[in-house]
This record gives C-alpha cells, sequence and structure tokens, in this order.
C-alpha cells in the first residue's frame, strides 16, 4: 500500500487554532448557561429575558465552535466575548470571568495563528529541501 504523499497529509491536519479556540468556546457554553439562574435568582432578571441572553449566548458559543472553518466565525467569536464581559452589569462577577475567557481566547487565537504560521514556513522550507535534493 503506497504512504499518502506529504502534502495530502499536510491538507488533513487539524488547526491548533480552530482546536484551542473551540475547546475554549465549548468551556464558555458552560459558564454562560449557568449564568441563566444566577441572572433569574440573583439578579432578578425576568426568566424570560435570562433565558435567552444566558441560553443564548451559550447556543451561539456551541454554534461557532462547529463554525470555525469560517474566518467570519473568529470575527463573531470577539464578539461573544464582549458580550461576556458586558454581561458583568448584569451579574457582576461576569466582568471577571468574561475577561479571563476573552483572555484565553486571545491566546488561542494568537498562538494558534503563530503555529500556523511556524507549521507552513516549515513545510515550504521541508518541500525546498526535497526539490533541491
Amino acid at each position: 500500500m503506497a504512504e499518502p504523499s506529504a502534502t495530502s497529509a499536510r491538507s488533513t491536519e487539524r488547526s491548533p487554532r480552530r482546536g484551542m479556540c473551540a475547546a475554549i468556546l465549548s468551556l464558555e457554553a458552560v459558564v454562560l448557561g449557568l449564568t441563566t439562574p444566577v441572572m433569574i435568582n440573583l439578579a432578578d432578571v425576568p426568566w424570560r429575558t435570562a433565558c435567552a441572553v444566558g441560553l443564548g449566548l451559550c447556543v451561539i458559543c456551541l454554534l461557532l465552535a462547529g463554525l470555525l472553518r469560517s474566518e467570519a466565525a473568529y470575527v463573531a467569536g470577539w464578539v461573544v466575548q464582549v458580550a461576556a464581559i458586558a454581561l458583568g452589569f448584569v451579574v457582576p462577577m461576569m466582568f471577571v470571568l468574561g475577561t479571563i475567557f476573552a483572555l484565553l481566547w486571545g491566546s488561542a487565537y494568537f498562538l494558534g495563528r503563530k503555529i500556523e504560521r511556524e507549521r507552513a514556513a516549515a513545510y515550504a522550507a521541508y518541500d525546498a529541501e526535497q526539490q533541491t535534493g
């Protein structure tokens, strides 16, 4: 059985940025979903509004985690981070948690991009070496 070429193997590799950002969004979905009962019981937000905001952001995070093949999903991820921090005006602890998740999101996003750039440069150098040798 023939081995797959290096180019076809590269095309099936997973993006480190996508994986890390999807993990952050998945964890953030849990936290945002759990803000719903906090908004209802502690912040006296009407239950329909609390469900729409808390569970809505939770579902958006889960959907975005699956859509991260598109650059637009990363932009939407930044918007979710801002919304999570803004939720602190209703539940003050969300200022802290939202900021933590925004920092995690930014770290995953920028570190993932750096890994992708370095991987592409290493593959280009390897391909150049293979063509000359």
